[in-house]
């Protein structure tokens, strides 16, 4: 996987999120769609930090090697 899929998986997982927000009640955000797109907010920002620390990883081989 390069850096570009990562960065373009990265810009996705932030399109969801500004999506996830404008579905939230904020008056009740535990009731109906609002618990689904909180959970998809969550899921997003779990799938940014995993690409982070992959793309951190792969820096960190890349030094190795040399």
């Amino acid at each position: 996987m390069n850096k570009t899929f990562a960065i373009v998986l990265i810009i996705l997982a932030l399109a969801l999120i500004a999506y996830n927000v404008t579905l939230v009640d904020f008056q009740d955000p535990i009731q109906g769609d609002s618990t689904i797109a909180l959970i998809g907010i969550v899921a997003s920002l779990c799938a940014i930090v995993l690409m982070l620390i992959f793309m951190t990883s792969k820096k960190i081989d890349k030094k190795l090697k040399k």
